[in-house]
């Protein structure tokens, strides 16, 4: 058998947080089940257990509890038990809330002479003439005018 690469120790009180998450229950399956993994690890008390058996106990995965184990020492108790904050796009949107608006008004307005309504294409071409927008594709004017539907 291999030594553990990462122990986990709790605190009294980061054990207190963990058991109070455990009865009461209105917190989301994937943070209970976490908060029971960590109980489970911790050598804090004086019980070792292998990765094998916590995972047995939790009804999980040994990598689970590998990556649980090792979030934990790396990030904290916080970051165990909670998911990360999706993080803003790193492209910003073309399309801003005022082009947004232009867009509409033009796809509710008339449609070219001859022509019975917008088509995709037909607005792609106008909002380009107009200098609403200097590129913008049809797909990209579908899902805007979808979402405001």
């Amino acid at each position: 058998m291999r030594t553990k690469k990462y122990v986990v120790h709790l605190t009294d009180d980061e054990r207190k947080t963990l058991r109070r998450m455990m009865k009461r229950g209105t917190y989301a399956a994937r943070s209970i089940t976490r908060a029971n993994i960590m109980l489970n690890l911790d050598e804090g008390l004086g019980e070792k257990r292998e990765q094998a058996d916590v995972a047995k106990l939790c009804g999980v995965s040994t990598v689970t509890v590998y990556d649980v184990s090792k979030q934990y020492a790396s990030e904290g108790l916080e970051a165990v038990l909670n998911r990360k904050k999706r993080a803003p796009p790193p492209v910003p949107s073309k399309i801003t809330g005022e082009t947004e608006a232009k867009i509409i008004v033009l796809c509710c307005g008339a449609p070219l002479e001859g022509r019975v309504r917008w088509t995709l294409r037909l607005l792609e071409e106008k909002i380009i003439e107009l200098g609403i927008a200097e590129a913008i594709s049809d797909n990209t004017i579908g899902r805007l005018l979808k979402n405001t539907a």
